[in-house]
């Protein structure tokens, strides 16, 4: 994550993403002050931007509010999905806040590669599918299959979910411009609103990642939250001309 509003190359981000050469990450978040509020950028591991991140808003409130940028509580910030809220006390890791935004669910449905697959759109696009077991789900050869697929011109997100039962989803998501991640917070919101639009769960929800788990509902405007744990597990300098020199 960055604290200046710098615009950097996808060869850039690409380099500072590199797991073996560089620092190793999902995504590059910028965050910022603009016209008095928070202001967040993402770009996907390959470069490419994206509209949003749910557990990136989460994080990006609290660097913030542990960098001194503002004062613990709660904080509009302006992203390419529009202005949403967080929420930190700064004290309970645990207990950061994000609103992620209304999710749009897809009345149609698609059958893509001999899969039913439904759309929603938390600000960016996803496509997920039901499955009987999410460690037995054929992510990594779906998952890039459905992603690139003619269907979604912009690509998506491709989520593969499976229901414990009607309060708790396990997720595995193929992120749009990265591969399998740990975790995609718009991915967790659009699983649960998927769910709940056909019966199948009711808010509030516990929905758990490879990277753990966060509670998701929906607040009486309809928008989305959730909450969950953060983790500051690396501070460094990077020459940004220099891509390959790290501090």
């Amino acid at each position: 994550m960055f604290l200046d509003d710098i615009v950097l190359p996808a060869s850039t981000i690409q380099a500072l993403c590199d797991r073996n050469k560089g620092v190793g990450a999902d995504a590059i978040i910028s965050v910022t002050i603009e016209d008095e509020l928070l202001r967040m950028r993402y770009w996907n591991a390959d470069g490419s931007p994206a509209e949003m991140c749910g557990n990136g808003l989460r994080c990006v409130a609290a660097l913030a509010i542990s960098k001194g940028l503002v004062s613990p509580g709660t904080h509009s910030v302006k992203t390419d999905a529009g202005i949403l809220q967080v929420r930190w006390d700064g004290t309970n890791v645990d207990m950061v806040e994000a609103q992620i935004g209304k999710v749009r669910v897809a009345e149609q449905t698609s059958t893509l590669h001999d899969t039913l697959f439904y759309e929603a759109n938390a600000g960016n696009p996803h496509a997920l599918c039901f499955v009987d077991s999410v460690e037995a789900a054929p992510v990594l050869e779906l998952g890039p299959r459905i992603e690139n697929d003619a269907h979604f011109p912009n690509r998506t997100n491709v989520e593969f979910v499976e229901i414990v039962d009607s309060s708790f989803l396990k997720v595995r998501v193929w992120e749009r411009g990265v591969g399998e991640t740990l975790a995609c917070g718009t991915a967790m919101i659009s699983c649960a609103a998927v769910a709940h639009h056909l019966g199948k769960a009711s808010y509030p929800l516990t929905v758990e990642v490879a990277g753990g788990q966060a509670q998701v509902w929906i607040d009486e405007d309809g928008y989305s939250w959730m909450q969950g744990p953060t983790a500051i597990v690396y501070e460094g300098h990077v020459n940004i001309e220099q891509q390959d020199s790290c501090e």
